[in-house]
């Protein structure tokens, strides 16, 4: 029809469907917000929410507590860890000094340094003495450190014995919870599917189809795109039930629709040549004879030939002769594209001719 159509008109026609493509994005933004939106009209839960509240919170304490001592037992431990291995490394130093003395003593043998061997090997003395000390407490540290980590474990494990306990009930209330935003979203988009399709059959031939259009594809969109990433496992099959359901109202419409149009055709065929011709739509007309389609029956004719003035399948007149200058014209044209007459005159004056021979 766009070739029969006028230049502005083409260009209003394109901009209406701007519109109705901008209404759907619009409805479309609106929509995605509200579906998203959705979840928040449930209170989230959580595992901890199903624990044995009698229990949970002295374990989750404990674990603190627990996390806090083994901190501080690994700081004490790491301290007392320095402070042996300072220890030992004094011990060491000083042995191996007072073996350079002991061998220089021997070697002089000189009597007045009893004494200093003496305080030497009591220095030494002290100096194992506070190795030893120093690996006690690091020992004592790491027992500290040990109890901690282990009494941190034990409430842990309780802890994980408590939720695994909690889990099943956690899951069915998850489950209800998921379901029950589902029933939401379907709820909204179901009507606005059903909106459409009564939108479609009623109102898309009206003066306010671009909105009509936009409305339909806002619902499409909003069932079979925007609803997909918040189905659970079990939602693809409301959306293919969906859709099969769809595909059937919609298979049985375009086949009811199909009937109606044969019969109508059958109907059309059987009424006078003259009055078909004077009941077709121009542009559909116009568009029809540009593809070599008869406007009445519909089918295939060939009127490349320049000979083929009535239609072979149904009789309806194609082509007729201007009565001013007799050139051969489209049947359908209003107007002589030689001479520009007006065909309704013309054909207003043979009527009349033909009515004054009678």
């Amino acid at each position: 029809m766009s070739k029969t159509l006028r230049l502005s008109e083409k260009w209003f026609h394109r901009g209406l469907w701007l519109v109705a493509l901008l209404f759907a994005w619009f409805l479309v933004g609106l929509g995605n917000t509200i579906v998203g939106d959705l979840p928040q009209v449930e209170v989230r839960r959580s595992l901890d929410d199903y624990l044995d509240p009698a229990r949970a919170p002295a374990v989750k304490e404990a674990i603190l507590v627990a996390e806090k001592n083994a901190r501080e037992a690994q700081d004490a431990l790491e301290q007392a860890q320095l402070r042996q291995q300072s220890a030992e490394a004094s011990n060491r130093a000083a042995r191996e000094t007072f073996s350079n003395w002991l061998a220089t003593r021997k070697a002089t043998a000189r009597p007045e340094q009893d004494q200093e061997l003496i305080a030497r090997t009591q220095q030494l003395d002290d100096l194992r003495q506070a190795e030893r000390d120093a690996l006690a407490g690091m020992e004592k540290q790491q027992q500290a450190a040990l109890d901690a980590r282990q009494t941190r474990e034990r409430a842990q494990r309780e802890l994980q014995a408590l939720q695994d306990s909690a889990r099943d009930a956690y899951l069915s209330a998850l489950r209800a919870q998921e379901l029950r935003v589902f029933g939401y979203r379907l709820l909204l988009t179901l009507p606005l599917l059903a909106a459409a399709g009564w939108l479609f059959a009623k109102k898309r031939k009206t003066s306010s189809w671009p909105f009509v259009w936009g409305f339909i594809i806002f619902a499409l969109f909003a069932f079979f795109v925007e609803l997909v990433p918040y189905l659970p496992s079990y939602g693809g099959y409301v959306r293919y039930i969906v859709g099969i359901v769809l595909t059937v109202v919609g298979g049985r419409y375009a086949i009811q629709a199909l009937q109606r149009y044969l019969e109508q055709q059958k109907q059309a065929e059987a009424q006078p040549a003259q009055q078909r011709q004077r009941e077709l739509d121009y542009d559909l007309a116009q568009t029809r004879m540009s593809k070599n389609i008869c406007p009445g029956c519909e089918r295939t004719v060939n009127m490349s030939d320049g000979k083929t003035d009535f239609c072979p399948h149904c009789g309806l007149s194609l082509f007729d002769h201007c009565s001013q200058c007799n050139t051969r014209k489209n049947a359908f044209a209003r107007y002589c594209f030689s001479c520009g007459a007006s065909a309704k005159a013309a054909s207003g004056a043979a009527a009349g001719n033909e009515t004054s021979l009678a």
